[in-house]
């Protein structure tokens, strides 16, 4: 069984991890976040089968339970340094045997490397120096846990991506650079999004991707993020219902999506039709169903 998105004109990028989670009934909240779900074989369970459903549902990269497992958020648990590192492994060796048990040996395990502070809190990003140990100590994990690629995701300062990039690519890996924005082509921080596009591609990001961004976001920033393009670009969208909820908070339980399967497939279809994306996915909020739906449409668009 494999998985040929890649020769049809688009990759196809998992959805969200952590809403999965939540739908299963696990906790995500401080101190442990989404890496919680690593903690009991019980978890672990439940996590390999978010990541087997997103293959059946057609992803050709699955992003291995990381974004919280940096040493600045490990630290607010009681784990040693063997722990820390124990976690980073533990969630690339879960997605490792999801691969495994799906039979779908081509899909490719990406290292999610999130912001060391909050994604949503520019104002915390800290100092260069602690920036290059901390993203530093994350990759060297990641790439001796065996991840095909690192995905350098919801960055919302442009310091701080080109940091955790540089890190990559001193360790000789292959990195995706992705961005979270507000609802005017601007990272969280206000830069703008064409200056993180420039700056990134420059530094040598394999693609440049926006995510966690509401639909109407996304889609304005796509249009910027298509003037700045000099690889491949993609977008993994926010779909949540967050009427009543106050934006970027976090909220310790699944949030119902805004849009149905179909309504999400037919969205990223007319995106990768105006905007030529090479990379479509989900953020939050989005089910392994809205994946195949995606799956379904765009691959009935490259061949007609």
């Amino acid at each position: 069984m494999t998985n040929s998105a890649a020769t049809q004109g688009f990759q196809l990028l998992d959805g969200g991890n952590a809403s999965e989670l939540q739908r299963a009934g696990l906790p995500v909240r401080p101190p442990w976040w989404t890496s919680a779900a690593l903690l009991t074989d019980a978890n672990r369970r439940v996590l390999q089968s978010v990541h087997e459903a997103y293959l059946a549902a057609g992803a050709q990269v699955i992003t291995a339970n990381t974004f919280r497992a940096n040493l600045r958020a490990l630290s607010r648990t009681k784990l040693d340094d063997a722990g820390r590192a124990w976690i980073v492994h533990a969630a690339v060796g879960v997605a490792q045997a999801a691969r495994k048990q799906a039979g779908v040996l081509d899909a490719r395990i990406a290292g999610s490397i999130g912001p060391v502070e909050d994604c949503y809190r520019p104002d915390l990003v800290p100092s260069d120096e602690e920036l290059r140990a901390e993203h530093g100590w994350l990759v060297r994990e990641l790439s001796r846990a065996g991840v095909d690629l690192f995905l350098i995701e919801t960055m919302n300062t442009i310091r701080e991506a080109r940091i955790a990039l540089a890190q990559v690519l001193s360790a000789g890996g292959r990195a995706w650079v992705s961005f979270v924005c507000a609802d005017d082509a601007t990272l969280l921080s206000g830069e703008p999004l064409t200056g993180a596009v420039h700056a990134v591609s420059r530094d040598g990001a394999e693609a440049v991707l926006v995510n966690c961004t509401s639909p109407h976001g996304t889609e304005v920033a796509l249009k910027a993020l298509c003037r700045g393009r000099s690889g491949l670009i993609g977008a993994y969208p926010n779909i949540e219902d967050r009427t009543g909820l106050p934006a970027y908070e976090h909220v310790d339980r699944a949030v119902p999506p805004g849009f149905a399967p179909d309504e999400f497939a037919e969205l990223v279809a007319r995106w990768c039709a105006d905007y030529g994306l090479d990379i479509i996915g989900g953020c939050c909020g989005t089910s392994p169903d809205h994946l195949a739906a995606a799956k379904r449409l765009l691959s009935t668009a490259v061949t007609t």
